[in-house]
Order: structure tokens, then sequence, then C-alpha cells
């Protein structure tokens, strides 16, 4: 599949680091090679900006808007909710101004605008929610590979070809997403991954045509119709994930690809990410780093023979991705 299909067939990227993306694109894509991202990213086919979880994420063009339409009100709740103890009753609306004045004339460093809200007055912490209320786009070459620092923001409007659907159009698509790339699922798998509270969804449910399984447990699950589920024995060849890969979340505890016993090793109270991952017969059995021209490899635990050269050869393929 081409890249701009492959993205919105695994619902979009998280992407807070940059390379991110391209590590997780070039794990899923035959002959994915940098460069085709950083170009996507320029041409404006795909675009990079605070979506699902209120966290970043690398999606289609044709996504962008319909995502936003669906997580817009909710992810401005949570982050009320969230702040009102530290912030108080900050008002975000004329933060949001404050901010949009300068980008309607164009991009703007983080930097500058962090400076300018705070020179009026409000507390630095508000450039958080700033970027929930005002609908910002990484620009490139900031947030991409040879530019990993994402500094350099726009506004949506003048980026990405305006649309305006609406609540419940976005909703219906972003169900449609996450089945696409997850399912069979259940509801409330669907609204951790998006960040949406699990009664908004409910209703969408109900009015969309999905399949309907239920699981060992007798857990009503949803998937699209026509969906292919292939079978239990199709091979799992090795795969090398990177940091903030949506199939490691809490919402994907279903799956089974990582662990449980692993969980703690992969995601931590010190670091706000999990680890690069890679993956053995389908599940998570070890993690890795780049460092200085190599990829390293840590199993969690010891790996047959057959298993460890595969790991090896395709960590051999990762470093030569990086180079």
């Amino acid at each position: 599949m081409p890249l701009v299909a492959t993205l919105e067939r695994v619902g979009g990227l998280q992407t807070q680091y940059a390379p991110s993306g391209y590590v997780g694109l070039w794990s899923r894509m035959r002959n994915f090679r940098r460069e085709t991202l950083t170009t996507a990213l320029e041409q404006r086919r795909v675009i990079q900006g605070t979506l699902l979880r209120s966290t970043i994420h690398m999606v289609s063009a044709r996504d962008y808007w319909l995502f936003l339409a669906a997580v817009r009100h909710g992810r401005q709740d949570w982050w009320r909710r969230v702040t009102q103890k530290a912030l108080g009753d900050v008002d975000m609306d004329a933060a949001a101004a404050v901010i949009r004045e300068p980008l309607e004339d164009g991009p703007q460093r983080a930097r500058d605008l962090k400076e300018l809200l705070t020179g009026r007055g409000f507390p630095r912490a508000a450039w958080t929610g700033v970027g929930i209320w005002v609908d910002m786009v990484r620009v490139p070459p900031s947030g991409t590979w040879d530019q990993r620092r994402a500094d350099l923001y726009g506004l949506a409007e003048h980026w990405v070809h305006p649309a305006a659907p609406t609540e419940a159009t976005g909703l219906e698509h972003i169900v449609r997403r996450y089945l696409g790339a997850f399912g069979p699922a259940s509801v409330r798998e669907i609204a951790d991954w998006a960040g949406i509270p699990q009664p908004t969804l409910l209703p969408v449910i109900d009015r969309l045509s999905l399949r309907r399984f239920r699981d060992e447990k007798g857990k009503e699950l949803h998937d699209l119709q026509r969906a292919p589920l292939p079978d239990p024995k199709t091979p799992a060849p090795i795969r090398f994930l990177p940091t903030w890969d949506a199939t490691l979340l809490v919402h994907a505890r279903r799956t089974q690809i990582l662990p449980e016993q692993y969980r703690p090793l992969v995601f931590n109270t010190k670091t706000p990410h999990s680890v690069p991952t890679f993956l053995v017969d389908g599940a998570v059995a070890g993690s890795w780093r780049y460092e200085r021209g190599r990829v390293e490899v840590k199993p969690f635990e010891p790996l047959a023979k057959g298993a460890r050269r595969d790991v090896e050869d395709e960590a051999k393929r990762l470093e030569a991705f990086h180079k």
C-alpha cells in the first residue's frame, strides 16, 4: 500500500518524538524510505498535530479534520478537569486569541509564542492548553527525521484545506479508523485510544452497521463489515516498533501483543513514554535502541536460536535505515 493509505489503515501514528513515525512506517511498509514521509509532510498529504488523547499524531490530510471534529470538545473538557487545581480559572479563549494573532501572519516558533503568552500575564503551563484550543499543526521541516525538534507551528486552516465536518461525522469516522486498525474491539478500547468518553461513543456504535463478536469471557466486540480475520496459524515476522507505538498502549491489552509481565519494562513511572520494542511471533520479546551506528537488542528472556538470528538480521536492516 502507498504511504498515505498505510497511515490511514493504522489510524495514524503517535509522534511526540518525530522519528517514531518513520520507524513505525518502516516496520509496516515494504521498501519505505525516510524521504518519502518527509516529502508527504512538506506536500501536506500528511499532517502532524494534536489529536488523539491530546497527543501529537501524524495522520492523512483527509483524516485530520475528521479526527479533530471527533476529539475537540472531549479534549477541552479533559484539559479543564486535569488543570483546574493547578491553573485555576485561566481564560483559555483569551489565551488562544493571543496565540492566534501572530499565527495569522504565518508559522511561528514555539519559544516566541510562549514568551508572548507569559508576557500577557498567562501562566507558562497555559501553553499546553493553547494547543487544544487553537488548531495548530507542526510545520516542516520541524518535526521531521532531519529536524526532530518540533518548534515551528502554523494554523491548521492555513496549512490544510479547510473542512468543517460535524462532531457526529467525526466520531463515526474515528470508530471506523480504530476498527480498521485494531478490530475486533470493545467500545472501551475505542474510547481509550481516541481519548473520548465511552458514553459519547455508545450511540455512535448503535447507529453504525458493524459485525459483533464475543471474546473468551463473553464481552461484546465490534468490527467492520467484511473485515479480514487472519488464520490463527498465520506466521508473524520479526518487527521493530518505535517509542509511542499505539499497539502497545493500554487500549490494546486484549491483543496480547504486550505480555503483561513485560508491561513494567516497557512503560514505567520514570519516563512518560514507552521504550522501543521488538516482536517475536507477534508479541513483545525485548527492547532495542540505536546508538553509535548500531541497533542494540535486549531480550527480556533468552530467545531460541532461530529467533535470535532473525532478530539480529532485522536489527541490521534497521541499522541501514538509520544511516
